[in-house]
C-alpha cells in the first residue's frame, strides 16, 4: 500500500481535490438552484431531480470543456511551436526524445509499439485523439445542459422554448464557452513564460534554480 501511494501519489491527491470540489459544487448549485426556483414560487427539487436539471450539466460541462480543449491544445501546439527558456518547451538547438521514432526493441515499450502498422500510428497520437475526443463529448454536454437549462428558465417565464439549432447561435452558449477558453488560455501563457525566469524548487514543471533563465526545457 505504501509503495502504491508513492507511485500513484499525484493522481490520487488530485483526484480526492476533484471529488472534493465536485461534491461542493454539487451540494451548492443545489441550493443555489432552489433559490432560483423560490424566486418564482416553484417548489424545492430533489438533489437527484437536480443531478438530471439543465443547471448542474451545464456547470459540470462547460469547465471540463474547457480544460480539455486546453490540455489538447497545448500538447498538440508544443509539437510545433517552441518558446526559449521556457520548462514548458522543447529544446529549439537539439532533437527530443520525444521526437524520436518508436522502437519495438526498447526494453518495456508498449504492446502497440511491438505491434506496429495501424495500431502505432494511432497509438503516436493517442494522447492528443483522446484529449480532443474528451473536449467533443463536453463540448456537446454543455450545449445540451446549457440548452436545457435555458428552457426550464423560458418555461418558468411563460416564454416559447428554444430550438437546438436556435440555442447554437445563442449568446449565452458562447459566452459560457469563452469565459472558460480564456482563462485555461491564460493560465498555459502565465507557465510558460513564468517558468522562464521563476523556479520551484522539486517540481518536474520548473528548470534547475540554478538554471539560466534562457536554458529550455526542465534538464
Amino acid at each position: 500500500m505504501k509503495k502504491f501511494l508513492r507511485y500513484n501519489g499525484l493522481s490520487i491527491c488530485f483526484l480526492i481535490l476533484f471529488l472534493g470540489a465536485m461534491i461542493g459544487q454539487t451540494i451548492f448549485g443545489f441550493l443555489e438552484h432552489n433559490k432560483e426556483l423560490a424566486e418564482f414560487g416553484i417548489p424545492a427539487i430533489s438533489l437527484s431531480d437536480y443531478l438530471v436539471s439543465g443547471h448542474f450539466i451545464q456547470s459540470t460541462f462547460e469547465n471540463w470543456e474547457s480544460e480539455f480543449l486546453q490540455m489538447a491544445l497545448f500538447v498538440l501546439l508544443t509539437i510545433f511551436l517552441m518558446q526559449k527558456g521556457s520548462s514548458e518547451s522543447k529544446d529549439l538547438d537539439k532533437e527530443e526524445e520525444v521526437d524520436k521514432e518508436p522502437s519495438p526493441d526498447r526494453k518495456g515499450a508498449p504492446w502497440p509499439v511491438k505491434k506496429g502498422g495501424w495500431i502505432l500510428k494511432i497509438y503516436k497520437h493517442s494522447l492528443t485523439i483522446a484529449l480532443f475526443l474528451l473536449f467533443i463529448f463536453s463540448f456537446v454536454a454543455h450545449f445540451y445542459g446549457s440548452l436545457k437549462d435555458e428552457n426550464e428558465k423560458l418555461s418558468l417565464k411563460g416564454r416559447p422554448l428554444e430550438s437546438a439549432a436556435q440555442y447554437l447561435g445563442d449568446s449565452r452558449f458562447w459566452f459560457e464557452s469563452f469565459q472558460n477558453w480564456q482563462s485555461e488560455f491564460l493560465s498555459v501563457f502565465a507557465i510558460v513564460i513564468l517558468s522562464v525566469y521563476l523556479r520551484q524548487i522539486g517540481s518536474s514543471q520548473s528548470k534547475p534554480v540554478d538554471a539560466p533563465n534562457m536554458q529550455t526545457g526542465e534538464s
